[in-house]
């Protein structure tokens, strides 16, 4: 029986490069964006000598890429080996593999496990349209750079690779920056801890003990991956969904990253489970009658890893200066989420007022913007002017941090797009996510006025994304991806 999970993609709206330390919060937004993982028998049966058997297949399928890769899986050491003579592995997924299986070996029942195993792993692993840069197809059909024309495009579309280096470097894919390392690496644990058995992914309600084992064995494979343990942001939001995240302690780590030296891996990660994280998570949404959207500006986006290198090397020559600049980041990132909260829990006490505000602000710019007489609509207007002020400080900030560390956290062009976008009507927020640089853009737009974003977007040669928020984390799929979308395009086809 195959098992479909999903995680979503995800936008830093607060908190980039501060995220890097604690105590700092940034503020996470998952998106409708997912990662798939289908999680299948690769043989109908077992074979009556399997008992003896010290190997099983696995076999990874990314249709997007054209690629398939066979490996063994040692039931012993949980080695895994390509047998494929591919050059294409996958280091999120192989290490969401090994690590899974350690956990569901290290907690549950190690019988039914390896009967399981025994049948062979086959994983097909699917990424929505909205994590790859589809801007080449779109001008490549003559098409206008809208969400409608990357809506025509068919879902889980080929992924086309950028121009290969000079250098001789591998292609690279281009990307939109939602993080999906992260989301299908949590996608693939999740699945398959619960194919397993090891967690029950299927009650309605989620039950947080269950996702926190997907959260340490997911955050534990993807840093491993990555060659160096990072925030986690990208992957608790792909867990939880939206939140206000503090970082856990880089050293719950320190056990998984001395893995491979004479300790077994179940051990290693059983030592994982049972490790202090104490990373920090609230709740936390847009407030009612709020649109993220995302842009590209197709310059081909950045390298997160060397810009978070350069801020610290900054940090390092100028401690002074760099810690003014992050405290001053800090009290404005923690002033706009005050603002947003104020927003949404007035949204709940005095809806009539809120919703009338939203609707008006929606169709002025922001010097416009004026409440009624009530002391409630005048809270509204006040909370939106306050967060955009805050929005304001942490660009102005976050420019800054940029100039001294030498890179283009916000680089001119961008500055130029984001302060248009923050003089459209009903605009309350604009920003470059996350470490920022050439990525995309994001806003944040009152009531109906995304349209007319989008609009000038286009105008301006940027390409509006299908991505939305959408506050849940990682979930239990009924079927596979691919079937459902080809259901709901075979519904929408009229015949006349």
């Amino acid at each position: 029986m195959a098992v479909v999970a999903s995680a979503p993609g995800k936008v830093l709206m607060t908190g980039g490069y501060l995220v890097l330390e604690r105590p700092n919060a940034g503020i996470v937004l998952s998106t409708n964006a997912r990662f798939y993982a289908v999680v299948k028998p690769l043989y109908g049966e077992i074979k009556p000598e399997s008992w003896a058997w010290a190997w099983t297949d696995v076999k990874l399928t990314s249709p997007q890429m054209s690629r398939e890769t066979l490996y063994k899986l040692s039931l012993k050491h949980l080695t895994l080996q390509p047998t494929s003579s591919s050059d294409s592995g996958n280091p999120f997924v192989e290490h969401a593999v090994q690590y899974a299986v350690a956990a569901a070996l290290a907690k549950f029942d190690k019988n039914k496990i390896h009967k399981l195993l025994l049948q062979g792993l086959d994983i097909t692993i699917l990424g929505c349209n909205e994590f790859y840069s589809y801007r080449n197809q779109i001008e490549m059909r003559g098409l206008p750079l809208t969400p409608d024309s990357l809506a025509s495009l068919p879902p889980f579309s080929s992924i086309t690779f950028n121009a290969e280096e000079s250098s001789g470097q591998r292609p690279e894919v281009a990307k939109t920056g939602l993080g999906s390392s992260a989301a299908m690496t949590t996608a693939v644990v999740a699945a398959l801890l619960h194919y397993l058995g090891a967690v029950d992914l299927s009650s309605e309600e989620k039950d947080t003990a269950k996702l926190d084992i997907v959260h340490m064995i997911a955050q534990t494979a993807h840093c491993i991956a990555q060659g160096k343990v990072g925030s986690g942001f990208d992957v608790s939001s792909a867990v939880y969904g939206s939140q206000r995240y503090v970082r856990f302690s880089p050293d719950v780590l320190s056990s998984a990253q001395g893995a491979g030296r004479g300790v077994p891996l179940e051990v290693v990660i059983a030592d994982v489970l049972k490790a202090n994280w104490d990373h920090e998570r609230t709740k936390f949404s847009l407030p009612p009658s709020m649109t993220l959207l995302l842009g590209e500006p197709g310059t081909g986006g950045s390298s997160t890893p060397s810009m978070v290198g350069a801020v610290k090397k900054w940090q390092k020559s100028d401690p002074q200066k760099s810690l003014e600049t992050w405290k001053k980041l800090s009290e404005a990132n923690s002033t706009l989420e005050l603002h947003l909260n104020t927003l949404s829990e007035l949204a709940k006490l005095h809806g009539d007022s809120y919703r009338s505000v939203i609707n008006k602000c929606s169709m002025l710019t922001a010097e416009k913007w004026a409440g009624g007489e009530d002391n409630s609509s005048q809270a509204v207007v006040s909370a939106l002017l306050g967060a955009r002020d805050a929005m304001l400080g942490i660009r102005y900030h976050m420019r800054k941090m940029g100039e001294a560390a030498g890179i283009p956290i916000e680089p001119e062009s961008q500055t130029q797009l984001l302060d248009t976008t923050m003089n459209l009507e009903g605009v309350l927020l604009a920003g470059v996510p996350g470490a920022g640089g050439f990525d995309a853009v994001f806003a944040v737009t009152l009531g109906a006025s995304s349209d007319n974003v989008i609009k000038v977007w286009s105008s301006l040669n940027v390409l509006a994304l299908l991505v939305r928020e959408d506050p849940n984390g990682v979930s239990l799929e009924s079927n596979d991806p691919r079937a459902k979308e080809i259901m709901s395009a075979v519904a929408s086809v009229k015949i006349e």
